[in-house]
């Protein structure tokens, strides 16, 4: 029987161990404080931004949060990244993506100070990750690997396929399936015959952006497939990146879409911010 892999249920215990390390904070009078910032409308943003808002409040954490119109300046922008890098009342800053044309996504993150880095995006969060060193990592695919552990997955030995090289998540989350010991290829756009690629996974994490890409045939029996995908389909209803319907009776373990990385995603965030907290405090 497939086992369905619950990432709201995940979350809710890693959350539910961070508001009780903040409980005991209390006395020091002294909580994790993030800020985000959206510039523009994008629906699914403001939809991440008020999840993010709602979990800080919950967590007793200090939160701020900065929504600017679509046409702000890439001056002004990263003129506020930098106040913010300056008040020690905030531990963790994160500028929502995507951004409106115009401005650099890339300029943006580098503002931001590595310390404060709580998405786990900026070029030192990075080299810290390949060269293994302790530090901030991206959300997402720490969400995965956490999702593994709690269900007991161990990915040791284990071969694993990652399609998609984004610096969001591809990429960062081959270097955490390494950093603990699986054999990793990364597929992307250019790949050749990837079907066979991927049949050959113990474990697949597909994460490119494209609705139910990956198929049955592509997945051996047995295998363990995590869904990054989160995509809008034309009758308004969300879709991953696998055809869970026809993989999940194959897979030994599948995440749903919705309700299985997501949730991770917020948790993550909110892990971040409290070590950067801890790391800029010193408690």
């Amino acid at each position: 029987m497939t086992l369905i892999m619950d990432g709201k249920a995940t979350a809710k215990a890693v959350q539910e161990k961070i508001a009780q390390d903040v409980e005991r904070l209390k006395p020091t009078g002294k909580r994790p404080g993030l800020a985000v910032v959206l510039v523009g409308e994008d629906p699914g943003s403001k939809i991440y931004v008020g999840r993010k808002k709602k979990a800080c409040e919950d967590l007793g954490f200090y939160s701020e949060e900065y929504r600017l119109p679509a046409d702000t300046k890439e001056a002004d922008l990263l003129a506020l990244v930098k106040k913010l890098n300056a008040k020690p009342e905030i531990n963790g800053v994160l500028v929502q993506l995507p951004l409106p044309n115009g401005l650099n996504p890339q300029k943006v993150i580098e503002t931001i100070d590595p310390e404060k880095d709580v998405d786990g995006m900026h070029p030192a969060s990075l080299g810290k990750l390949v060269a293994g060193l302790p530090g901030l990592r991206s959300c997402t695919p720490a969400g995965v690997m956490v999702m593994l552990q709690h269900y007991g997955i161990s990915v040791a030995g284990k071969d694993a396929v990652v399609i998609g090289r984004s610096i969001m998540v591809g990429k960062p989350m081959a270097q955490l399936l390494i950093e603990a010991n699986a054999t990793v290829t990364v597929c992307h756009s250019k790949t050749r015959n990837i079907g066979e690629v991927i049949r050959r996974a113990d474990i697949v994490v597909a994460a490119m952006g494209k609705p139910k890409f990956v198929k049955a045939d592509m997945i051996k029996d047995g295998a363990v497939v995590v869904d990054v995908g989160m995509n809008r389909l034309a009758d308004g209803k969300l879709s991953g990146d696998v055809d869970y319907e026809a993989i999940a009776p194959k897979a030994s373990a599948i995440t749903p879409v919705p309700g299985g990385v997501g949730p991770m995603t917020i948790a993550m965030l909110m892990k971040n911010t409290y070590e950067a907290f801890l790391r800029q405090t010193g408690l």
